[in-house]
């Protein structure tokens, strides 16, 4: 039997051809900024091959042993078999340590696509609709990748990774009511218990990772192949007309060069650039703490709140309340992630914008979005430095108060600042964007009048120029009260709604 025949056969049976016709000609506009996507999807493949090489030696057991392995350093000391396994991978096992610093860097460099990813998707308003499904899967992806990436971190159960877990443990008992009972399940006793280390692996290699395999297919390939591929502005574009290059041949092939870029830099840092060398840390006591201890960036700021938080607590009908956890940990990364989630339905409750968007915005075209967007980083960066004010009070010989108090001031103000100042900014570039569609481009030549005067000539733009330069108006808010032509009053509650959406819309 032939091979179309082959072919016809089993689309009769299973369908897909159709599909597969259309996604092949599926076009995709040329910009850099839509890489950003695909790095993240590419080191997922990475830390994904690399994680399952590292199951066939890991040994997810706090079982102690006494090490008698190759680093002589560590022959005779008792640690659990999780911590020796690891120690094996890295000296025993052929490619074992290559693959372990190509899991770890993977892992950053995943995490780092997604948060550049989401701010692009932010700023350019491509989370709205109709990716606004997108963008939530988004926001889930993110939290999942951060809690597993914790997960992984802890598994080798070394001195650093093990201070990671105590701080884990005090949030969970500090959460009211179910804590103490949430932190005896998870470690199976009191700390550091026997049970951690295998229930996070678990979860590292079973549970989350089945999530991001059905989530991560969803937003990037299934959602995306179904609707019109985002573009930015240009002349004879609009909501209906794509510009670019079918996925095959030419994406394709450039796609696939991009994925061994993406592994190439990878394998180039894990190569050359150590990364979490747990034989010098030790195995992890619960009697010992080392100085200067830092998470990975994507937990800092998870860090930073915790060092900065007041000693605040209460008591309540006889159970101690420890605000100076709750807060930080729960309370600083939920106000983060439902601001992230709630954020396209806010900004379309308020500007009434129902319509389908594939053309993009530039951030300078929606100032309060961008102000919003930098006061969100400038919160992030804040909470991620104060993870390091030990570190900064020693480097720059500041007292560590002083680190604390200037931190717990500039959390507050930072954000406030970045949104001020962006904003006025893009309002400024706007206003020179009007400024050259009505009087034209600066050439750069000057000319001198008859009476002695300067001025520049300026050329009128193009359109292509023009095209990119004036955003598209969204629709005024009406200003009257909300009474319909009928003269019969709105209800009270849809009055206030109506003026409190034309008040946030100006």
């Amino acid at each position: 039997m032939k091979a179309s025949s082959w072919a016809g056969a089993l689309d009769d049976r299973i369908g897909g051809a159709g599909f597969l016709k259309k996604a092949m000609r599926k076009i995709f506009p040329d910009h850099w900024t839509f890489l950003l996507g695909e790095i993240a999807l590419y080191a997922f493949v990475v830390v994904l091959l690399t994680g399952v090489f590292l199951t066939f030696f890991y040994k997810p057991s706090m079982h102690e042993v006494i090490y008698d392995g190759t680093y002589v350093p560590l022959q005779g000391v008792a640690m659990s078999e999780a911590y020796a396994s690891t120690l094996e991978i890295s000296f025993e096992v052929r490619g074992g340590l290559l693959m372990r610093q190509m899991h770890h860097w993977g892992t950053l460099i995943f995490l780092a696509a997604i948060v550049v990813h989401m701010l692009r998707n932010f700023f350019t308003g491509a989370f709205r609709k109709p990716r606004d499904l997108n963008w939530l899967i988004g926001v889930a992806l993110f939290g999942l990748v951060m809690l597993n990436g914790l997960f992984g971190y802890s598994l080798p159960d070394d001195l650093l990774s093990g201070a990671g877990l105590r701080i884990l443990h005090g949030v969970t008992i500090s959460v009211p009511l179910v804590g103490t009972y949430l932190a005896m399940f998870l470690f199976g006793g009191e700390f550091p218990g026997g049970d951690i280390i295998a229930r996070l692996y678990s979860l590292h290699v079973l549970l989350i990772p089945a999530l991001l395999a059905l989530l991560i297919p969803l937003h990037a390939i299934v959602l995306t192949w179904r609707q019109t591929h985002t573009q930015f502005r240009a002349k004879g574009l609009n909501d209906r007309v794509v510009r670019g290059a079918p996925f095959f041949p030419t994406f394709l092939a450039k796609t696939t060069v991009f994925f061994l870029w993406v592994l190439a830099v990878i394998t180039l840092l894990a190569t050359v650039f150590q990364i979490n060398p747990i034989w010098l840390y030790g195995p992890y006591l619960p009697s010992t703490i080392s100085a200067g201890s830092q998470p990975d960036w994507y937990m800092g700021f998870l860090e930073g709140a915790l060092r900065i938080m007041p000693p605040w607590e209460f008591t309540v009908f006889g159970s101690t309340v420890t605000m100076s956890v709750i807060i930080p940990a729960l309370v600083a990364p939920g106000l983060l992630f439902t601001a992230l989630a709630l954020y396209p339905f806010l900004e379309r409750w308020i500007t009434r914008d129902h319509a389908v968007h594939h053309l993009l915005d530039r951030p300078r075209d929606v100032p309060v979005r961008a102000g919003l967007g930098v006061a969100g980083i400038a919160y992030y960066g804040v909470l991620w430095l104060a993870g390091g004010n030990d570190v900064i009070a020693s480097t720059f010989h500041i007292s560590l108060y002083t680190t604390t108090w200037i931190f717990r001031v500039a959390v507050f103000a930072a954000p406030v600042l970045g949104y001020v100042i962006t904003r006025r900014i893009a309002l400024g570039l706007l206003a020179r964007d009007r400024h050259t569609v009505a009087h034209g481009v600066e050439t750069g030549v000057i000319v001198r009048t008859h009476d002695g005067a300067y001025s520049e000539i300026e050329r009128p733009v193009t359109e292509e120029e023009a095209a990119v330069l004036v955003p598209a108006e969204l629709p005024a808010l009406p200003v009257g009260n909300g009474s319909p032509s009928d003269g019969v009053p709105p209800p009270r509650g849809r009055k206030f709604r109506d003026s409190l959406q034309r008040s946030w819309n100006r």
